[in-house]
């Protein structure tokens, strides 16, 4: 039976697209972000992050060498979407405490991101057991989100607007102001994460301690 034009046109032909292997990487990393944050570590196998992924396991082995370097990608992968978009607002237009408050904001957003918490418990969990998983959260997350804070601190420096001698310290000094308390209380206490007023109330605080410090002035 001949078919007309408008039903062989209708019909698909050929092989279906091929996913890409940066398309797979990408359903991969996803599939493995929510597994660990839900399953842990530990408990969560290879066979089961390639099944979530829609994947073959050789697939998987091919794109990532072991489930490790899977985590320090998922890992590096996640927190670069964060930090990508990070704004420590440079501008010279922008007065010093704008800046610094915008500047926290966004290492509190980080800092203070439910999955990054979420992670960061797992890796506390499983740091015994697994020491590399620890180091590999230090190296792709807080110490890159110093970092970035330690740029900003130095841009201000050259341009006269504070005076301090070591701008990683203070940068590790302010994130742990903004942070810290936070993460220990979500991650021990099983308390909730501060809500966005107050994250931003910390901040504010945060920014007036570091810039005109809290001592009272001699009249």
């Amino acid at each position: 039976m001949a078919y007309t034009k408008s039903e062989s046109e209708a019909r698909p032909r050929g092989r279906p697209p091929v996913r890409s292997d940066e398309e797979t990487k990408r359903i991969v990393l996803d599939a493995a972000r929510h597994a660990f944050a839900i399953e842990g570590y530990a408990a969560t196998s290879t066979e089961e992050l390639a099944r979530g992924a829609g994947i073959s396991t050789k697939t998987l082995y091919r794109l990532f060498p072991g489930k490790a370097a899977l985590f320090e990608a998922m890992c590096a992968d996640r927190l670069e979407q964060l930090l990508s978009a990070v704004d420590l607002q440079a501008s010279d237009n922008v007065d010093i405490e704008t800046g610094l408050r915008a500047a926290l904001m966004a290492c509190a957003d980080l800092a203070l991101d439910p999955e990054v918490v979420a992670l960061q418990r797992m890796v506390l969990q499983q740091s015994a057991t697994f020491p590399e998983l620890a180091a590999n959260f230090y190296t792709n997350g807080i110490a890159r989100t110093a970092k970035a804070l330690a740029g900003w601190l130095r841009l201000q420096v050259k341009r006269k607007r504070i005076a301090i001698d070591d701008a990683e310290e203070v940068a590790g000094m302010l994130i742990g102001m903004i942070a810290s308390a936070p993460q220990r209380a979500a991650i021990y206490g099983g308390m909730p994460l501060p809500s966005r007023k107050q994250i931003e109330r910390r901040v504010q605080t945060c920014a007036a301690l570091f810039l005109d410090g809290c001592r009272v002035k001699s009249t």
